[in-house]
């Protein structure tokens, strides 16, 4: 029997079956499983959960005295939950509720690794209101939370890529325009392709410099480990595994662990290929900088052999031409960066900061380039290297 009780009551050995509330206010990247750890108990206690339901033939019950509370709430909780519709937002007003789901999102995706770094059994589909959350934020503003993953760290690289590579998977099926299902599987296989690297040890894994042919021999394996790690749930679908064990593959035969050719390599595989490169290479690294994201994307076009260029070429629609952060040059000789997209690919929202006529820096000032009768275009991409900036992620990032 489902009972719906207050958190006051729950206790070790009870079966935990769904949380009361958004999954942005709990804890936990899983919804259901049985409560035997006291600091998973702290946990609930501390949060700001007000009511949860257990499953009493799972696990405990609650005391007898408190049993009559309860009753009345013992009816079964409705089988989904509506989500509501979300209207476009604009990045400033996007960017805090993106913030908290990137956040949480970071901590939830590092417990579910850690889990299975330590050989614990995973169940996937429970992280589907992450991946939920994710997908919202993209409808409202796919510019905010896919920015706020590029803010990487060293300690926390392998769970913010897995943010991000979710976010852009769910941004790039959306432009396929798929079912809200396969939206959702393709946000999950984003979120949990790199599950194999639990595996690889943690000084090959965090290694600030390049890897010997043997560690990287060792790395190559990973996917094949994820998939292991991953068939043994019944419930997940083929198409996130194919994501998690083909995400190296590249048409032309010449990727790992398979040497898949062509369409061999399944549809969500070969659109992760797409997002895991491009968050990689855009990346900042202890032993590289990123790219710049528009030279990533022209870089990546002439990857021949590689990439699916028909995906590619959807991937690069949900992005922009010229993505959050790519710096460019006006035909005014204005130099800025790109902080939003319009509806146009060509006509972004520009902070530019810098004057190639006068070569010094000027007052930051925004620049729509949709804005009906704006005189300026962008007639060039720009190589930061060329320029030394340092100071870009401060130009471009909004604070949340």
């Amino acid at each position: 029997m489902l009972k719906r009780i207050n958190v006051s009551h729950v206790k070790i050995g009870m079966y935990i079956h769904e949380f009361c509330g958004s999954w942005i206010t709990h804890p936990f990247w899983r919804t259901q499983f049985l409560l035997s750890n006291p600091e998973d108990l702290r946990r609930i206690r501390e949060s700001s959960l007000r009511e949860l339901w257990i499953d009493t033939e799972r696990g405990l019950d609650v005391d007898s005295g408190k049993a009559n509370e309860e009753a009345a709430k013992s009816i079964p909780p409705p089988p989904t939950s509506v989500r509501p519709e979300h209207k476009p937002a604009t990045m400033r007003a996007e960017i805090e509720r993106a913030a908290k789901i990137c956040s949480k999102a970071r901590e939830s995706i590092t417990s579910m690794f850690q889990e299975a770094r330590m050989g614990h059994a995973i169940e996937p589909e429970q992280a589907i209101p992450l991946v939920n959350e994710i997908s919202d934020s993209v409808m409202r503003n796919t510019d905010a939370l896919l920015s706020l993953a590029r803010l990487k760290t060293a300690d926390n690289y392998t769970y913010m890529h897995s943010v991000a590579v979710c976010a852009l998977m769910i941004a790039l099926a959306r432009q396929m325009q798929f079912s809200e299902e396969d939206v959702r599987n393709a946000g999950l296989g984003g979120m949990i392709h790199d599950i194999g690297k639990m595996k690889i040890p943690l000084d090959i894994l965090n290694k600030n410099g390049k890897l010997t042919d043997e560690e990287f021999t060792l790395m190559k394996r990973h996917p094949g480990m994820g998939y292991d790690i991953l068939k043994e749930s019944a419930s997940i679908p083929d198409s996130v595994l194919e994501v998690c064990h083909a995400h190296h593959e590249k048409l032309d035969g010449s990727g790992y662990p398979r040497s898949l050719q062509g369409d061999t390599i399944s549809l969500f595989a070969r659109m992760g290929a797409i997002c895991d490169v491009y968050d990689a290479i855009t990346s900042h690294r202890p032993y590289k900088e990123g790219w710049d994201p528009a030279e990533s994307l022209h870089k990546m076009s002439s990857w021949k052999g590689h990439l699916d260029m028909y995906l590619f070429r959807a991937f690069v629609k949900s992005l922009g031409i010229y993505p959050v952060g790519s710096l460019v040059r006006l035909n005014s000789g204005r130099i800025g960066v790109v902080i939003e997209q319009n509806e146009s690919l060509l006509a972004p929202k520009i902070k530019v900061f810098f004057s190639t006529r006068s070569n010094c820096r000027i007052a930051p000032e925004i620049v729509n380039l949709a804005r009906a009768g704006c005189p300026e275009n962008i007639i060039a991409r720009e190589e930061p290297e060329n320029w030394n900036f340092t100071d870009l992620e401060d130009l471009w990032a909004i604070p949340a």
